[in-house]
């Protein structure tokens, strides 16, 4: 990392910093923005909900105060600036000092992916309300829907002609997501422009004190920074196999996204982006209150019969926050293409099992 970084000081002019986290993916780039940002508990961040619960981890780790806004799930699980406006007013009128946004864009565990007019309107509340932007944008490639495209917030924010420093953001990339999807082989990096140089100073120092990165993390980080180009000998063979397997996720998001929509008490947003559906499940009263009486979540209770049952994992809606009062839970996309029906045969029995069960 020592010699990624010494090369990186000689960009200084471009007021721009790429640092590369080949340990621990993009999450050392998170911890490293949170110590940067927060100073006790009167400094807050702005976190969506649902949210990877990575944020709320390393805001508490960090003595910092979690500034939630729902996201709209009526409508797709869109961003609503008047709701976090009215976050952002609430945390300011108990003294709390919210000092950053973050935007998981597309979305984790939601699948969403922001339109582009509501990523201007992003960067404009974080423009005037004096605020850093930390845009999570791991999973850019994995975009399904035809009416949908990936626009970076860098791209949003210089198309507004804003000056170098007037907007503090701060991009994370990953190279265990992705069609490339290489999980156990951890590497990642963040770009950050519109920082002060005194502030980017700092920012060296605290990830210069991390040990040296290992060589995989390191070629794998650039094969993502660099893919191949048209022109390359390797392309054809590159982009035939990136279509294939992004077509491939596409097709499993699409049949897990029906195939629970037709159940009883199940709705789902489509499946936009990213690995993961996040459906809302409305679950009898006898189930909540058979839930209560064994300690648990309505949702993780519902969880853990269906891996029991199944041996499907999924994760509780409560795992990552949710509207008071409503119950999800996230689905990933990743099983192998072949063996989606049968996932879907397993968890249509024991759906129809458990409501069957607890029906009132």
């Amino acid at each position: 990392m020592q010699l990624l970084l010494g090369s990186l000081h000689e960009m200084d002019s471009l007021l721009m910093l790429m640092i590369f986290f080949l340990q621990t993916e993009q999450v050392l780039g998170y911890e490293l923005m949170m110590q940067l940002l927060i100073r006790n508990e009167k400094d807050g961040i702005l976190v969506p909900i649902p949210q990877y619960p990575l944020y709320s981890a390393s805001i508490a780790l960090h003595g910092g105060s979690l500034v939630p806004y729902y996201l709209n799930e009526s409508t797709g699980w869109g961003l609503e600036i008047s709701d976090v406006k009215k976050q952002l007013e609430d945390a300011r009128s108990r003294g709390i000092d919210v000092r950053a946004l973050v935007v998981i864009n597309p979305g984790n565990p939601t699948g969403q992916v922001l339109a582009e007019e509501n990523q201007y309107d992003i960067v404009k509340f974080c423009k005037n309300e004096g605020l850093v932007l930390l845009a999570d944008e791991v999973y850019q490639e994995n975009i399904y829907a035809d009416n949908k495209k990936f626009h970076s917030f860098k791209k949003i924010v210089r198309s507004l002609g804003y000056g170098e420093e007037d907007l503090p953001l701060v991009s994370y990339q990953s190279v265990s997501k992705g069609y490339y999807g290489e999980c156990g082989k951890r590497g990642g990096y963040m770009e950050i422009t519109g920082f002060s140089a005194p502030v980017r100073e700092q920012i060296y120092k605290i990830a210069s004190v991390n040990l040296c990165s290992n060589i995989t993390g390191q070629i794998l980080a650039s094969l993502v920074m660099n893919p191949p180009k048209a022109s390359d000998e390797s392309y054809a063979s590159y982009k035939a196999e990136k279509d294939g397997i992004l077509a491939s996720l596409a097709r499993r998001a699409k049949a897990l996204e029906i195939a629970f929509s037709k159940l009883e008490g199940i709705t789902c947003n489509k499946a936009e982006g990213a690995m993961y559906l996040f459906p809302q499940i409305c679950l009898p009263q006898k189930a909540i209150e058979a839930a209560k009486a064994a300690n648990k979540a309505p949702d993780a209770f519902y969880a853990l019969r269906l891996l029991e049952s199944t041996g499907i994992v999924v994760v509780p809606g409560s795992g990552f926050g949710q509207v008071p009062g409503t119950w999800h839970f996230r689905c990933t996309i990743l099983p192998q293409e072949e063996k989606i029906p049968a996932i879907i045969s397993r968890f249509t029995v024991f759906h129809e099992t458990f409501m069957a069960e607890y029906r009132d």
